[in-house]
């Protein structure tokens, strides 16, 4: 009773944990699930660079060779079973060829360790049999010793009788002696050593205060902050301090996780609490996780567990799924009637409200057509009343030099003067009456028109740009957009206008289009939406 009494008096303190922070770690750990492709992905980068670190390294330098080949095994050896045996098994090729064995028991003490690691126990102690354990460095005689300790106390847990679980027990005090023994004061080792000791022989209290420590008085690595935080869960277990078990194995995964350790039980240990919470959703989640990270790994043991948990957790799941099914459809079904009343009352309004929007809308488009039309029939009658006169003035001056010649021509004639008769026509200059025409047709349409080289100009980079020289009001470009502005839009019609080929009119056209900063059509378009001058 003093036992139990002294763990709840340890574990106060810790169950001041509200729920308000357990739900903050939760969205902790599923932020850093959501990441975890980042921190394998900072991994692989690491071990890409040992790699390329070995293949420099000159063949004949073993001893570079042993030291990259040990880093990457590190690397691998919570990461990725096959890498990291791949990297071990280099490790005692390169003892053999040094003829180095302290280095030959080193690398196979890493071997039993993701042997032991992948669940394969009896390779773990053939692996590890026949290691002369005094020619090792104290830091290696502490790996082997703790290996030894975990595997005698797995295998005391997974027989679970009365007849070999004793005494695995027994040789694996006896590892863990050694490995306290030889641990310095106040280390890790030593006090993680000690308080796991504690733990597998009942003293539950006194193995708390050690983890404890180690957890609030210690620069733990990440990795480290893993081990103890799980091994702690262990002991609250045993205290109905579920909340607390909860908080430290969520610790746990997110520091597994931000270090890549595929090789760990937080996650699964923390799914199965929320199993029996009846979380369903989470622990389908962090199992599927979980099984994720053993298929990674290579942990044979750890996927037959999940995969028990797993089908039963699915089929739970959904059940539960269909049960929200259920739910909704009946709450869906008690506020549908509600809902169709109001979208008959909504529909009728909105008929009534569409017919009156129906009815502004032809107002407004009509209104907007004839605003358009009432545009184009005054820019029409200016068209129309600028160049009535001018063609007015144009024709009678043509009638009156036909009258002038007719006179002439008659008179020559009366008189019988034949060559004077030629002399007369040679002195109609065709030419100059054809420029007359087009000088005086410019200046009516850029009366008519007085921003029509700007905005045409418009349409183009500055390079392209067509401006008429000094002496001149429209180029001969110019002109044959001038007269599709006018609405003669016909290639041939323009070319007898102008004097030219359809050929040529054509040509220039396209040739200007194809410098325009908008397409063909749109381009006709713009040039149409030129405006004239205000009539008023």
């Amino acid at each position: 009773m003093r036992k139990y009494l002294l763990l709840l008096l340890l574990f106060i303190p810790c169950i001041a944990f509200s729920a308000s922070k357990t739900d903050s770690l939760f969205d902790e750990l599923n932020r850093e699930l959501a990441n975890k492709k980042t921190y394998d992905q900072n991994k692989e980068q690491a071990i890409q660079k040992l790699k390329r670190s070995l293949r420099a390294t000159s063949p004949n330098n073993l001893q570079a060779q042993f030291s990259i080949s040990a880093k990457l095994y590190d690397q691998y050896k919570s990461f990725q079973y096959d890498s990291a045996y791949v990297y071990v098994t280099k490790m005692q090729d390169i003892s053999r060829q040094l003829n180095d064995k302290s280095k030959y028991d080193y690398s196979r003490i890493k071997t039993g360790f993701i042997l032991l690691s992948s669940g394969m126990f009896k390779e773990t102690f053939d692996n590890l049999r026949g290691i002369n354990v005094k020619s090792l460095d104290d830091s290696v005689k502490i790996e082997y010793y703790s290996l030894l300790t975990r595997a005698y106390y797995d295998l005391a847990s997974y027989d679970n009788d009365k007849h070999y679980t004793v005494d695995y027990n027994a040789l694996a005090n006896k590892y863990i002696d050694s490995a306290i023994a030889l641990s310095k004061p106040d280390s890790y080792d030593k006090i993680y050593f000690t308080g796991y000791k504690k733990l597998k022989n009942g003293q539950i209290a006194q193995s708390a205060s050690d983890f404890i420590t180690l957890l609030d008085h210690h620069r733990l690595t990440m990795h480290q902050q893993a081990i103890v935080a799980s091994t702690l869960s262990n002991i609250y277990a045993t205290t109905q301090n579920h909340q607390q078990r909860i908080d430290l194995l969520i610790r746990a995964t997110i520091a597994d996780i931000k270090t890549s350790t595929k090789e760990t039980v937080a996650l699964f240990w923390l799914a199965q609490l929320l199993y029996k919470d009846g979380d369903i959703a989470n622990t389908y989640v962090y199992l599927q996780a979980a099984l994720d990270d053993a298929e990674f790994y290579g942990a044979r043991q750890r996927k037959i567990q999940i995969g028990t948990l797993l089908p039963i957790v699915a089929s739970e799941k959904l059940n539960y799924i269909e049960g929200e099914k259920t739910r909704f459809l009946i709450y869906l079904g008690s506020t549908t009637a509600l809902a169709l009343l109001v979208i008959v009352v909504s529909i009728m309004l909105f008929k009534q409200l569409n017919k009156l929007k129906i009815k502004e809308k032809i107002i407004d488009d009509k209104n907007v057509q004839l605003e358009k039309i009432n545009e184009k029939l005054v820019e029409g009658t200016k068209i129309k009343e600028e160049y009535i006169g001018y063609f007015f003035d144009v024709i009678s001056g043509y009638i009156l030099q036909l009258e002038k010649l007719k006179r002439g021509i008659d008179m020559k004639l009366t008189i019988k003067k034949y060559d004077d008769i030629q002399i007369i026509i040679d002195k109609i200059n065709i030419k100059k009456d054809r420029d007359k025409l087009f000088y005086t047709f410019d200046h009516v349409f850029i009366k008519i028109f007085p921003n029509f080289i700007t905005e045409f100009n418009a349409l183009f980079n500055k390079e392209d740009q067509i401006w008429p020289k000094e002496d001149e009001v429209l180029t001969t470009d110019l002109r044959i957009f001038a007269l599709i502005r006018m609405g003669i839009s016909d290639t041939e019609t323009i070319a007898k206008i102008l004097e030219y080929s359809e050929k040529t009119i054509y040509v220039y056209k396209m040739r200007i289009k194809a410098k325009a900063l908008i397409p063909g059509e749109q381009f006709d378009h713009s040039i149409m939406e030129i405006k004239a001058v205000d009539s008023k």
